[in-house]
C-alpha cells in the first residue's frame, strides 16, 4: 500500500511495517492498474499518477482516485494532464452500456454492490463511513448526482472589463451591491448558456455533424432563408421545440443539411434579453430609445449578483455598450417570525390570501416599506399586529378624531384659506413640519429609499401630529365656541391628513385611498375622482419655519424626559408638580425650551419651567466599569482601571459617555487606557426631592414636593378621570352635556371637586355639578376610585 506520510496514523490500523519512504514527486508520472479494469468502458485508458494541490492527508490515504466524468474540480484537472474523461451515467442517474453488471441500475442503488466487488477483488485494505459535502436538491433532499456533459459557453474575458465599466455606471441600493456585483464580474468564468431541458428558449445554433461547423442564426428573417426544410411546420408558430426542431439548414461549409441543437437556453439567458427584447428593439429604434436605460429594477439579492443582474449587464452591454437600467434596489429574503425559511412542510408558511384576509394588504406593504431592505424580513402575525398597533391604528385614530368632532361642529373647510401666519403657534408648527416631511418624504422616493420616506411619514403621524398636535390641541375642539381659532385647528389637522393620505399613497393604496374619499371627493365633487390620480405634494418653502421646528423638537424632548423622570419616582401625570429643571449641553436648546415654555408647563403638568446652568445643585453623576464587559478585555488590570475611573470627575466622564465620546484614564503606572462609552455605566444620584432623566443632549430634573394645594388639584384630576371613564361606560356621545351628583365619605376628595368646580365641570361636560347624600340605584350611578378614596356619581345626560 501506498499512504502518505501524514495519514499514517488515521490510515493505517494495528501492527505494520514501513517498507520504504518516497516523496510525491517519486510517484508522478507512474501509471497504475485501476480498480474497475476489467469493464468495457475502461478498455485502453492508461491511469498515472499526476500531483494536485488539494489533496488533503487529514482524511483517507493522503492520495485520490479522481473521476473526470463525475465532478467539476476532476474534470478541470483531467484537461490540465490530458486524462482520459469517462462519462458513466445518463441524465436519470443509470450506468451507460460498457459497465458490465453496473449497466441498467441507478447510481444511487450500487454503493454497496460496488464495495462487496471490490472485497472480492482483494483490493480494500479496510472501509470506513466519514462526513463529505455533497449537494443536494433544494425542494427535496434527493443526493445529487455529477455528470459530464457537452454545454455551450459564451467567452466572457473579452467582455468583462466592459461588464464592469457599465456596473460603475449604475447606482445599487443598498450600496453594497455594486461591490457584490463588480467581485462578480472580477471572477466570472466563461458563461454556460445551454440546458438540457425541452421547454425554454430554444438556441438557434446549428451544429454540423459532418465537418464541424456551427453557425447561430440571427433572426427569423434569416431562418426562414436558410432554411432547406421544416418550415411548413415551423411556420405560424413561436420559435420553440417542437416546431423549430423541423427546420433544417444547409451548412455554409460543407452543404449538409443540419438540424437546430437539441439544447434550449439558459433560464437567465433568455431573462437577460428583456432590454432587447421588448419595446420593438428590432423594429423601432427611436420608440426603443426613449425607454432605454430602464429607470428601475428590482428584485431580491440572494444569487441575482451572479444570474438576472449579470445577464442583463452582460447581454445589453454586448449589443449596446451600456448597462440597460439606471438603479437596481435589492432586497433579502422572507422568513417567518423566527427567522426560519418558510416551507408549505414545515408548517410555517403564510400564505397570500390568508395574509390578505386576516392582517390586510396595507398592513403588510407597511412593514416591506419600513424595513431595512438589506436584512431578512421575519414575517408573521405578531410582527404585523405591532405594525399595525404602531402606525396604522394611529393615523386612523387622528383621521377619527377629526371626522367625529368636525361633524359634530359642522364644520366645512372655508373657501379661502386662513393665514397661516396667523394661526397658533402649534398650527404653524405642524405644518412647517408638514413641508419639511414633504421634502423628505420625496427626497427618500427619488432615490428609491423607500424607508426614509415611510418612517418620516411614520415619525410624523406618531409622534408630531397623533401624540402632540392632536394631543395639545383637544380642548380647541372639545370647546363650545365655533370661533376662527377653532376653525383654524380644524382647518390645519384636515390639511395635514389631506396631505398624508397624498404622500402615502404609492405605500398604502388602500387606506390612502380611503382617507382621501371621505376627506376630500365627499365634500368636492370636483376634486380629482382618486388619490392616485392628485399631483404628488411639493414643499412650500414659505410655509417652513426651520426655528419653530428646531424649538418644538427641543420641547419635544425635554417632555420625553420629564415623562421618564415621572415614570422613575412614580408620580402620575395627573399630579401636578412644583416646576422642572433644564440643563441642556447645547445653549440653543435652552433658548427654545424657555421660549415653548407654555408647552411644557401644560404637557407635564408642572408650575414653572426654569433652565439649569450647573447640575450640581440638584444631581451628581456615579460612574462604575461594565464588569462584564471590561473583565473579559482587561483581566487583573481592571482593577487600576477601576480605581482610575474612581478618581476622575464624574460628570465629566458622564458628559463623554452621554455624548458617545472616548473616556481616557490615567492608571496608576502613568500608561492610559481608552474607554469605549458602552464599557462605563453612568447613574444619576438625586437629592431627595427631584426625580430626574438625561440623554445625550438634557438633563431634565422635576422638583417633586407637593404642597397641600398641589396634592388637591391633583385629587380633581383624578375626579375628571374617574367621571370620564363613567361617560364611557354609559355610552355617552363625546359630545353630550351631562349632569353629575355625587357623593364621598372622603373630605380631600369633596374640597378639591369644591375648590376646582370650573375646571372638573368644564373638561367632563357638566353642567351642573352637585354633592348629595342619595345618589346610589339611580339612572347613570357608577362608583368610582379616585386614588384610594371612594366617590359615588350619578351621572344622566343634560335636557
Amino acid at each position: 500500500f501506498y499512504v502518505a506520510k501524514e495519514a499514517v496514523g488515521n490510515a493505517i490500523k494495528g501492527e505494520h511495517e514501513i517498507v520504504a519512504e518516497l516523496t510525491g514527486r517519486d510517484l508522478v508520472g507512474r501509471t497504475y492498474r485501476g480498480a474497475f479494469d476489467e469493464l468495457p468502458a475502461a478498455e485502453g485508458v492508461i491511469h498515472r499518477v499526476i500531483e494536485w494541490n488539494d489533496v488533503s492527508a487529514d482524511e483517507g490515504t493522503g492520495i485520490v482516485h479522481i473521476a473526470p466524468g463525475c465532478g467539476k474540480d476532476d474534470f478541470a484537472l483531467s484537461k490540465v494532464n490530458d486524462l482520459a474523461i469517462i462519462a458513466p451515467i445518463t441524465e436519470s442517474g443509470v450506468y451507460v452500456d460498457g459497465f458490465d453488471w453496473l449497466t441498467g441500475q441507478n447510481a444511487h442503488d450500487v454503493a454497496k454492490d460496488i464495495e462487496s466487488n471490490l472485497k472480492d477483488k482483494g483490493l480494500p485494505y479496510r472501509a470506513e463511513m466519514y462526513t463529505h459535502r455533497y449537494p443536494v436538491c433544494w425542494r427535496c433532499g434527493t443526493d445529487l448526482l455529477f455528470r459530464l456533459v457537452d454545454e455551450w459557453f459564451i467567452a466572457m474575458d473579452e467582455l468583462r472589463p466592459k461588464l464592469m465599466d457599465a456596473t460603475r455606471t449604475t447606482t445599487w441600493y443598498p450600496s453594497f451591491g455594486m461591490e457584490r456585483e463588480l467581485d462578480w464580474l472580477a471572477n466570472m468564468q466563461d458563461w454556460m448558456i445551454s440546458k438540457k431541458r425541452y421547454w425554454g428558449l430554444a438556441l438557434p445554433i446549428f451544429d454540423c455533424e459532418e465537418c464541424g461547423n456551427f453557425e447561430v442564426i440571427g433572426s427569423e428573417v434569416e431562418l426562414k432563408e436558410r432554411a432547406v426544410s421544416g418550415w411548413e411546420a415551423f411556420e405560424g408558430h413561436t420559435p420553440h421545440r417542437p416546431y423549430v426542431d423541423e427546420i433544417k439548414i444547409a451548412c455554409s461549409s460543407c452543404g449538409s443539411h443540419v438540424s437546430r441543437i437539441p439544447d434550449v437556453g439558459n433560464p437567465w439567458l433568455d431573462a437577460g434579453i428583456v432590454a432587447l427584447s421588448t419595446l420593438n428593439y428590432r423594429h423601432d429604434k427611436d420608440y426603443w430609445n426613449e425607454w432605454y436605460p430602464a429607470d428601475l429594477i428590482t428584485e431580491s439579492f440572494p444569487g441575482q449578483f451572479r444570474n438576472w443582474f449579470y445577464a442583463l449587464i452582460a447581454e445589453s452591454t454586448a449589443l449596446t455598450g451600456e448597462a440597460p437600467f439606471r438603479n437596481v434596489f435589492t432586497y433579502a429574503l422572507m422568513r417567518d417570525e423566527k427567522g426560519a425559511e418558510m416551507h408549505k412542510s414545515k408548517g410555517n408558511a403564510i400564505w397570500l390570501d390568508d395574509a390578505a384576509d386576516d392582517i390586510g394588504v396595507d398592513t403588510m406593504r407597511w412593514l416591506f416599506a419600513t424595513v431595512n431592505p438589506s436584512a431578512n424580513l421575519g414575517f408573521g402575525y405578531n410582527v404585523t399586529d405591532e405594525v399595525r398597533r404602531r402606525f396604522i391604528l394611529p393615523l386612523w385614530n387622528s383621521y377619527s378624531f377629526f371626522v367625529t368632532y368636525a361633524r359634530i361642529d359642522g364644520w366645512q373647510r372655508p373657501a379661502t384659506a386662513s393665514p397661516v401666519g396667523e394661526r397658533p403657534l402649534l398650527d404653524r408648527w405642524i405644518i412647517s413640519r408638514a413641508n419639511e416631511l414633504v421634502t423628505t418624504v420625496r427626497d427618500g422616493l427619488e432615490r428609491y429609499d423607500v424607508a426614509i420616506a415611510a418612517r418620516a411619514i411614520e415619525h410624523f403621524v406618531v409622534e408630531e401630529l397623533s401624540n402632540w398636535y392632536i394631543r395639545r390641541n383637544r380642548r380647541r375642539f372639545w370647546k363650545p365656541e365655533s370661533d376662527a381659532d377653532k376653525s383654524a385647528a380644524y382647518e390645519t389637522l384636515y390639511d395635514a391628513l389631506v396631505l398624508v393620505s397624498q404622500l402615502l399613497a404609492p405605500i398604502l393604496p388602500y387606506l390612502s385611498e380611503e382617507l382621501y374619499q371621505n376627506l376630500v371627493r365627499s365634500i368636492d365633487p370636483d376634486a380629482p375622482m382618486s388619490v392616485h390620480l392628485t399631483d404628488y405634494p411639493v414643499a412650500d418653502e414659505s410655509l417652513t419655519d426651520r426655528q419653530l421646528s428646531k424649538d418644538m423638537a427641543a420641547v419635544l424632548a425635554v417632555v420625553r424626559l420629564g415623562r421618564s423622570a415621572r415614570a422613575e419616582a412614580n408620580i402620575k401625570v395627573r399630579q401636578p408638580l412644583p416646576a422642572i429643571l433644564v440643563h441642556t449641553s447645547d445653549p440653543a436648546g435652552a433658548e427654545s425650551v424657555v421660549r415653548l415654555k407654555e408647552q411644557i408647563l401644560d404637557e407635564l403638568n408642572v408650575k414653572d419651567v426654569r433652565a439649569l446652568a450647573d447640575l450640581g445643585d440638584v444631581v451628581s453623576h456615579e460612574v462604575q466599569p461594565n464588569l462584564p464587559v471590561l473583565g473579559p478585555k482587561y483581566g487583573k488590570a481592571l482593577g487600576g482601571i477601576r480605581a482610575a475611573l474612581m478618581r476622575a470627575n464624574a460628570s465629566d466622564v458622564a458628559a463623554l459617555v452621554e455624548a458617545g465620546s472616548i473616556v481616557t484614564l490615567t492608571v496608576q503606572d502613568g500608561s492610559t487606557v481608552e474607554l469605549l462609552p458602552a464599557e462605563v455605566l453612568v447613574n444619576l444620584r438625586k437629592r431627595e426631592g427631584y426625580a430626574a432623566a438625561q440623554s445625550a443632549d438634557a438633563t431634565v430634573v422635576l422638583d417633586t414636593t407637593l404642597t397641600p394645594e398641589l396634592i388637591q388639584e391633583g385629587v380633581a384630576r383624578d375626579v375628571v378621570r374617574a367621571i370620564q371613564d363613567a361617560r364611557k361606560q354609559l355610552e355617552l356621545n363625546i359630545e353630550d352635556t351631562i349632569d353629575v351628583r355625587y357623593h364621598t365619605s372622603e373630605r380631600a376628595v369633596v374640597n378639591a371637586i369644591q375648590t376646582h368646580r370650573e375646571y372638573v365641570s368644564r373638561e367632563v361636560l357638566a353642567n351642573s355639578l352637585e354633592p348629595s347624600q342619595d345618589v346610589a340605584d339611580t339612572a347613570g350611578y357608577a362608583r368610582l376610585k379616585v386614588g384610594t378614596a371612594e366617590l359615588e356619581v350619578s351621572i344622566t345626560k343634560a335636557g
